[in-house]
Protein backbone atom coordinates (compact mmCIF):
# COMPACT_ATOMS: atom_id res chain seq x y z
CA UNK A 1 0.00 0.00 0.00
CA UNK A 2 1.07 3.92 -0.66
CA UNK A 3 2.88 5.10 2.14
CA UNK A 4 3.32 2.29 4.72
CA UNK A 5 7.04 2.20 3.88
CA UNK A 6 9.70 4.37 6.16
CA UNK A 7 10.48 6.28 2.78
CA UNK A 8 6.63 6.87 1.82
CA UNK A 9 6.37 7.81 5.36
CA UNK A 10 8.64 10.40 5.18
CA UNK A 11 7.24 11.90 2.35
CA UNK A 12 3.88 11.71 3.55
CA UNK A 13 5.29 13.70 6.64
CA UNK A 14 6.84 16.67 4.91
CA UNK A 15 3.46 16.76 2.79
CA UNK A 16 2.13 17.51 6.22
CA UNK A 17 4.36 19.66 7.96
CA UNK A 18 4.56 21.55 4.69
CA UNK A 19 0.69 22.11 4.53
CA UNK A 20 1.41 23.16 8.95
CA UNK A 21 3.72 25.69 7.47
CA UNK A 22 1.38 27.37 4.72
CA UNK A 23 -1.70 27.37 7.52
CA UNK A 24 1.08 28.94 9.88
CA UNK A 25 2.06 31.50 7.09
CA UNK A 26 -1.70 32.98 6.23
CA UNK A 27 -1.68 34.90 8.91
CA UNK A 28 1.30 37.45 8.39
CA UNK A 29 0.66 36.71 4.46
CA UNK A 30 -2.64 38.44 5.00
CA UNK A 31 -1.27 41.30 8.02
CA UNK A 32 1.42 41.82 4.79
CA UNK A 33 -1.54 42.20 2.58
CA UNK A 34 -3.15 44.94 4.55
CA UNK A 35 -0.88 46.71 5.25
CA UNK A 36 0.37 46.87 1.49
CA UNK A 37 -2.73 48.15 0.93
CA UNK A 38 -3.28 50.70 3.56
CA UNK A 39 0.19 52.16 2.08
CA UNK A 40 -1.31 52.24 -1.29
CA UNK A 41 -4.63 53.74 -0.42
CA UNK A 42 -2.70 56.21 1.80
CA UNK A 43 -0.60 57.05 -1.07
CA UNK A 44 -3.35 57.51 -3.35
CA UNK A 45 -5.27 60.16 -1.24
CA UNK A 46 -1.76 62.18 -0.97
CA UNK A 47 -1.19 61.65 -4.57
CA UNK A 48 -5.02 62.98 -5.24
CA UNK A 49 -4.63 65.90 -2.95
CA UNK A 50 -1.23 67.09 -4.55
CA UNK A 51 -2.13 66.60 -8.46
CA UNK A 52 -5.50 66.49 -8.61
CA UNK A 53 -7.86 64.17 -10.51
CA UNK A 54 -5.90 64.50 -13.57
CA UNK A 55 -2.68 64.43 -12.63
CA UNK A 56 -3.15 61.31 -10.42
CA UNK A 57 -1.83 58.31 -12.07
CA UNK A 58 -1.02 54.59 -11.62
CA UNK A 59 2.70 55.13 -11.82
CA UNK A 60 3.01 58.11 -9.62
CA UNK A 61 0.54 56.59 -7.08
CA UNK A 62 2.91 53.64 -7.51
CA UNK A 63 5.96 55.74 -6.95
CA UNK A 64 4.58 57.48 -4.18
CA UNK A 65 3.89 54.28 -2.53
CA UNK A 66 7.01 51.90 -2.92
CA UNK A 67 5.11 49.92 -4.90
CA UNK A 68 5.38 48.89 -8.62
CA UNK A 69 2.44 49.99 -11.44
CA UNK A 70 1.63 45.91 -11.97
CA UNK A 71 1.07 45.01 -7.97
CA UNK A 72 -1.39 47.69 -8.09
CA UNK A 73 -3.46 46.49 -11.10
CA UNK A 74 -3.08 43.29 -9.80
CA UNK A 75 -5.18 45.06 -6.86
CA UNK A 76 -7.57 47.42 -8.87
CA UNK A 77 -8.28 46.69 -12.49
CA UNK A 78 -7.94 50.82 -13.25
CA UNK A 79 -7.57 54.09 -11.87
CA UNK A 80 -10.82 54.96 -11.11
CA UNK A 81 -11.87 51.90 -9.06
CA UNK A 82 -8.51 52.84 -6.58
CA UNK A 83 -9.83 55.85 -6.25
CA UNK A 84 -13.28 54.90 -5.27
CA UNK A 85 -12.28 52.73 -2.95
CA UNK A 86 -9.80 55.45 -1.30
CA UNK A 87 -12.73 57.94 -1.23
CA UNK A 88 -15.47 55.79 0.32
CA UNK A 89 -12.44 54.90 2.87
CA UNK A 90 -12.14 58.47 3.94
CA UNK A 91 -16.29 59.41 3.98
CA UNK A 92 -16.56 55.83 6.18
CA UNK A 93 -13.64 56.94 8.25
CA UNK A 94 -15.39 60.78 8.75
CA UNK A 95 -18.69 58.75 9.54
CA UNK A 96 -17.37 56.55 12.34
CA UNK A 97 -15.18 59.53 14.16
CA UNK A 98 -18.90 61.21 14.75
CA UNK A 99 -20.21 57.89 15.49
CA UNK A 100 -17.79 57.33 18.50
CA UNK A 101 -16.25 60.70 18.80
CA UNK A 102 -19.15 62.45 20.90
CA UNK A 103 -22.33 61.29 21.74
CA UNK A 104 -25.66 63.68 22.10
CA UNK A 105 -25.88 63.30 25.75
CA UNK A 106 -22.08 64.46 25.86
CA UNK A 107 -22.95 67.68 23.38
CA UNK A 108 -26.32 68.47 25.66
CA UNK A 109 -24.11 69.42 28.45
CA UNK A 110 -22.23 72.14 26.05
CA UNK A 111 -23.58 75.42 25.68
CA UNK A 112 -24.33 75.89 22.08
CA UNK A 113 -22.39 78.65 20.99
CA UNK A 114 -19.39 76.73 22.57
CA UNK A 115 -19.51 74.06 20.72
CA UNK A 116 -20.59 75.79 17.48
CA UNK A 117 -17.19 77.44 17.86
CA UNK A 118 -15.36 73.73 18.41
CA UNK A 119 -16.72 72.59 15.14
CA UNK A 120 -16.81 75.27 13.04
CA UNK A 121 -13.09 75.94 13.53
CA UNK A 122 -12.20 72.17 13.29
CA UNK A 123 -14.58 72.29 9.77
CA UNK A 124 -12.32 75.01 8.67
CA UNK A 125 -9.05 73.92 10.04
CA UNK A 126 -9.94 70.38 8.24
CA UNK A 127 -10.75 72.41 4.96
CA UNK A 128 -7.56 74.27 4.74
CA UNK A 129 -5.32 71.10 5.56
CA UNK A 130 -7.01 68.91 2.91
CA UNK A 131 -8.28 71.17 0.61
CA UNK A 132 -6.71 69.67 -2.51
CA UNK A 133 -8.12 66.43 -1.78
CA UNK A 134 -11.33 67.63 -1.06
CA UNK A 135 -11.15 69.35 -4.17
CA UNK A 136 -10.32 66.45 -6.35
CA UNK A 137 -13.26 64.26 -4.42
CA UNK A 138 -15.57 66.71 -5.52
CA UNK A 139 -14.55 66.83 -8.58
CA UNK A 140 -14.16 62.63 -8.72
CA UNK A 141 -17.74 62.55 -7.55
CA UNK A 142 -19.46 64.68 -9.44
CA UNK A 143 -17.46 63.71 -12.52
CA UNK A 144 -18.11 59.82 -11.79
CA UNK A 145 -20.07 57.28 -14.37
CA UNK A 146 -20.20 54.98 -11.63
CA UNK A 147 -24.30 54.92 -9.96
CA UNK A 148 -23.10 52.62 -7.37
CA UNK A 149 -20.47 54.62 -6.35
CA UNK A 150 -22.07 57.91 -6.25
CA UNK A 151 -24.75 56.49 -4.43
CA UNK A 152 -22.57 54.80 -1.76
CA UNK A 153 -21.03 58.16 -1.36
CA UNK A 154 -24.23 59.90 -1.34
CA UNK A 155 -25.33 57.92 1.58
CA UNK A 156 -22.08 57.98 3.57
CA UNK A 157 -21.69 62.10 3.43
CA UNK A 158 -25.74 61.97 4.10
CA UNK A 159 -25.44 59.39 7.65
CA UNK A 160 -22.44 61.65 8.42
CA UNK A 161 -24.28 64.69 8.54
CA UNK A 162 -27.31 63.47 10.14
CA UNK A 163 -24.98 62.64 12.85
CA UNK A 164 -22.79 66.36 13.07
CA UNK A 165 -26.78 67.84 12.66
CA UNK A 166 -28.21 65.38 15.81
CA UNK A 167 -25.08 66.18 17.96
CA UNK A 168 -26.07 70.06 17.19
CA UNK A 169 -29.54 69.57 17.81
CA UNK A 170 -29.17 67.88 21.19
CA UNK A 171 -26.91 71.23 22.44
CA UNK A 172 -29.79 73.51 21.04
CA UNK A 173 -31.36 74.90 23.59
CA UNK A 174 -33.55 78.31 23.57
CA UNK A 175 -33.87 78.86 20.23
CA UNK A 176 -36.27 80.72 18.22
CA UNK A 177 -36.63 78.07 15.42
CA UNK A 178 -39.65 76.35 14.91
CA UNK A 179 -38.06 73.58 14.00
CA UNK A 180 -34.54 73.49 16.05
CA UNK A 181 -33.46 69.99 13.89
CA UNK A 182 -34.15 71.13 10.60
CA UNK A 183 -32.76 75.22 11.80
CA UNK A 184 -29.82 73.22 12.73
CA UNK A 185 -29.51 71.15 9.55
CA UNK A 186 -29.97 74.48 7.53
CA UNK A 187 -27.31 76.26 9.39
CA UNK A 188 -24.88 73.42 9.35
CA UNK A 189 -25.48 73.24 5.48
CA UNK A 190 -24.51 77.13 5.24
CA UNK A 191 -21.27 76.89 6.96
CA UNK A 192 -20.17 74.24 4.81
CA UNK A 193 -21.30 75.77 1.85
CA UNK A 194 -19.31 78.92 3.02
CA UNK A 195 -16.27 76.73 3.30
CA UNK A 196 -16.49 75.31 0.47
CA UNK A 197 -16.69 78.62 -1.89
CA UNK A 198 -14.31 80.14 0.48
CA UNK A 199 -11.39 78.08 0.89
CA UNK A 200 -12.18 75.53 -1.92
CA UNK A 201 -13.18 78.07 -4.89
CA UNK A 202 -11.87 81.25 -3.80
CA UNK A 203 -8.31 81.57 -5.17
CA UNK A 204 -7.76 85.08 -3.53
CA UNK A 205 -10.22 86.81 -1.25
CA UNK A 206 -8.02 90.05 -1.50
CA UNK A 207 -10.28 90.59 -4.23
CA UNK A 208 -13.33 90.59 -2.11
CA UNK A 209 -11.32 92.78 0.62
CA UNK A 210 -14.18 94.89 2.52
CA UNK A 211 -16.80 92.18 2.22
CA UNK A 212 -15.58 89.22 3.56
CA UNK A 213 -13.17 88.11 5.65
CA UNK A 214 -9.87 88.68 5.03
CA UNK A 215 -8.40 85.79 7.68
CA UNK A 216 -9.28 82.94 9.15
CA UNK A 217 -9.88 84.22 12.83
CA UNK A 218 -12.28 86.68 11.52
CA UNK A 219 -14.21 83.99 9.06
CA UNK A 220 -14.45 81.17 12.07
CA UNK A 221 -15.98 84.23 13.76
CA UNK A 222 -18.50 85.24 11.26
CA UNK A 223 -19.79 82.14 10.35
CA UNK A 224 -20.26 80.79 14.09
CA UNK A 225 -22.09 84.57 14.51
CA UNK A 226 -24.44 83.81 11.36
CA UNK A 227 -25.11 80.33 12.31
CA UNK A 228 -26.43 81.22 15.79
CA UNK A 229 -28.05 84.14 14.53
CA UNK A 230 -29.67 81.76 11.68
CA UNK A 231 -31.62 79.88 15.03
CA UNK A 232 -31.87 82.97 17.10
CA UNK A 233 -33.14 82.85 20.93
CA UNK A 234 -30.37 82.70 23.45
CA UNK A 235 -28.01 80.68 21.09
CA UNK A 236 -27.87 83.83 19.16
CA UNK A 237 -26.43 85.79 21.72
CA UNK A 238 -22.43 85.89 21.50
CA UNK A 239 -20.92 87.19 24.65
Amino acid sequence: MAGTDKQGTRRSSKRIRGAGGTTDSFEPRQARSRESERRLLKAAAEVLGQHGVEGTTIPRIAAHAGMTPGSIYRRFPDKEALLETVILGILERQDEHLRTGMTEKMTAQIPLPVFAEQIVNSLLVSYRANAGLLRALQQFWRSSENEEFRKKAARLEVRSFSRLVGLFAAAAKDVDHPDPKTGVAMGLMMVVSTLHELVLHTPDLKLFKGLLPQDDRALRRELVRAFLGYLGGAAGRLD
